[in-house]
């Protein structure tokens, strides 16, 4: 695993000391030796991870760290703060500015790549997940990434993992303002619990009895319903080795005995938001995929999908010597419900043929809108004769019940139908649409209102 990692520090000694290890791991290693320096360099350039300093000349690390996380362009950059300050309010004002963690001069070599190796992990999931959300965008769907955003700032829900009912009340009490707390004592029960149900942060504390809290840990990574919740491990002063092999199994976060009650708050409330923030984009993306074969006029799959799945359906057809039909459906005079009523009335009809035709076949019919007016009905496993039924069905469900638009005004509303089942003839599931279509060309020249079959 590679990196491109960005050291702030004006004293030259520490900045080629920090710069060797990270070259040691072959990460490529930029330098500045000032905030101002730092802000250029990530304005300009791809930086996949911050090493910062917080007394520095001009403005201090606490000021850049800000700066950053409010710049939407520099806001998703990981940023450790590497000080001599020691204090846990110095530790809780740099994780309130939006740094991902906070190192103490001099700082240990295991425990700095494994942190620089756990973020870039992160932000290599971040920027994938970025980039999907951008080109939804990009394709006019802004609002994609506000499907959730009300979730942002409402109370966490965390599971704790501790052996101890006294440190168990002290971090539910710690915790009270910002989340609910559900404890577990024992691991197994712990990760079907996590399995089963919806929580922003697993705490696992290293305090369980007879039992190693980095195999709990490894097992969370391990399920996929729990491979992305974050972990924060509670661990001993001295646990640099355990603490390590942690980040490398994928732990987010830690905090060492004895807890600092501002610093657990800060940390959780990090994790809880990066959670927040990544399923956002989760969904975002499974959302575009959802509308790149789903028509937004009907919610019925589209062209796009009839023409990668139909192909699909008519192999297996095929192979297995199955029957396989397809409906190709046309509004009767659509035109003339546009320009009497405008285009919103017939957006109104097209929807609710669709909703009808959705009611009307079975889960495992394909319906699609075929474009404009024009629907198509996929049948696998379904001879001429019941296609034929399943068709006319679909015609009175139709005609029977009159089209209510917007200001009361009762339309009747009719379709032609196209029918082809597939035959010995056919050698492409074009073929099959091609005599969906001229079946429905003699439906509409015959009188409209009607079903026509052809055998393909």
């Amino acid at each position: 695993m590679t990196a491109r990692v960005l050291v702030v520090d004006d004293i030259p000694a520490n900045v080629k000391l920090l710069e060797a290890r990270l070259l040691a791991e072959y990460f490529e290693v930029l330098t500045a030796e000032d905030g101002y320096k730092a802000l250029d360099i990530c304005n300009k350039t791809q930086v996949d991870v911050i090493l910062l300093d917080v007394m520095m000349p001009g403005i201090d690390g606490f000021e850049v760290c800000e700066t950053l996380k409010a710049n939407a362009r520099t806001a998703h950059i990981p940023v450790v703060m590497v000080t001599a300050l020691d204090q846990p309010s110095d530790r809780v004002r740099g994780l309130k500015a939006g740094a991902d963690d906070f190192l103490t001069k001099p700082v240990n070599d295991l425990q700095l790549i494994s942190r620089v190796k756990s973020l870039v992990r992160l932000k290599m999931l971040s920027d994938e997940l970025r980039m999907r959300a951008d080109t939804a965008r990009t394709i006019g769907m802004e609002d994609l990434l506000r499907l959730t955003e009300n979730r942002l700032e409402e109370a966490g829900q965390i599971l704790l993992v501790d052996g101890r009912a006294s440190s168990q009340e002290k971090i539910i009490k710690t915790l009270k303002p910002i989340a609910e707390v559900t404890v577990f004592s024992d691991p197994q029960a712990a990760l079907f619990e996590a399995a089963e149900h919806i929580y922003d942060l697993v705490i696992v504390n290293g305090n369980l009895d007879d039992y190693d809290p980095l195999r709990l840990c490894s097992q969370l990574r391990s399920v996929e319903r729990t491979r992305f919740i974050p972990i924060l491990l509670i661990a001993s002063q001295n646990d640099e080795v355990v603490i390590t092999r942690a980040l490398d199994l994928g732990v987010n976060d830690y905090i060492v005995r004895p807890i600092d009650a501002n610093e657990l708050v800060a940390r959780c409330l990090t994790q809880i938001r990066r959670k927040r923030y990544n399923d956002r984009l989760r969904r975002s993306v499974q959302h575009t995929i959802e509308l790149a074969v789903t028509d937004g006029l009907t919610g019925l799959n589209n062209r796009r999908y009839l023409d990668g799945h139909l192909k699909v359906l008519f192999d297996r057809a095929v192979a297995r010597h199955r029957a396989l039909s397809l409906c190709l459906a046309d509004v009767d005079r659509f035109k003339q419900v546009n320009d009497t009523y405008g285009h919103d009335a017939g957006d109104d009809v097209l929807r609710e043929v669709a909703n009808r035709i959705r009611s009307s076949i079975r889960g495992a019919d394909l319906a699609c809108r075929y474009g404009g007016e024009e629907f198509v009905v996929v049948m696998p496993d379904t001879d001429v004769g019941t296609a034929r039924q399943v068709a006319e069905r679909l015609r009175e469900v139709i005609e029977r019940k009159p089209f209510i638009l917007r200001d009361g005004t009762q339309l009747t509303i009719t379709a032609s139908f196209g029918l082809a089942t597939l035959g010995p003839d056919a050698v492409a599931p074009e073929h099959l649409l091609r005599q969906a279509d001229r079946a429905l060309y003699q439906a509409k020249n015959s009188g409209r209102n009607r079903v026509v079959t052809l055998a393909a």
